[in-house]
């Protein structure tokens, strides 16, 4: 081997059901996951392994939708908390409701999961959902009040370009970066 050239790469195992159980669990331990995500990595699995090792891929997938049923019914798999779990968590970050939406659609949640999790975030948050987000990006990006005074004017449309970039109405945008202060937008 020259230096030039890359190291071989491992060829991936052999799928087989207590294989792709093993993988599931391994998985889970390390991240918070939607079903339609844990479908994805397992099927990820059966695919490279019906490439390299010629096993059936119609076989796999079977395999992983009964493990997904299962872990569905025994409450290891629970959409709906993880949907509500993401949603306060990127809320917190200063996601807009908008991309929120977009981001558990991403990762496999359906419209009605994803509408029931932003209402139960509404109703532990006090106040406007993405005024608040806005606020805790501002925070964050030090836009807005959370600038330099003697900045603020200069970076006033950056500031908004950069709220409106993350989703937020012109509305909400206006009313953090003119603020005076961070308590005085409510």
């Amino acid at each position: 081997m020259t230096r030039d050239q890359p190291p071989a790469r491992k060829p991936p195992r052999r799928v087989t059901a207590q294989y792709l159980e093993n993988a599931a669990l391994h998985y889970l331990q390390r991240f918070a996951s939607s079903s339609a995500s844990l479908r994805r990595v397992l099927m990820r699995k059966v695919d490279r392994s019906a490439q390299a090792h010629g096993t059936d891929p119609a076989e796999g997938a079977r395999w992983v939708e009964d493990l997904i049923a299962r872990y569905l019914r025994s409450g290891l798999l629970n959409d709906t908390a993880y949907a509500e779990m993401r949603a306060a968590s990127l809320h917190r970050r200063g996601t807009s409701t908008r991309a929120i939406r977009e981001k558990l659609s991403a990762k496999g949640i359906g419209r009605d999961e994803a509408d029931r999790a932003l209402e139960s975030l509404d109703e532990e948050v006090e106040g406007d959902l993405n005024l608040t987000a806005a606020l805790a990006l501002a925070r964050r990006r030090r836009l807005g009040p959370y600038r330099l005074p003697e900045k603020r004017a200069e970076f006033r449309d950056k500031d908004l370009a950069a709220l409106g970039r993350a989703g937020f109405a012109y509305d909400i945008a206006r009313r953090v970066v003119d603020a005076e202060d961070p308590d005085s937008v409510e």
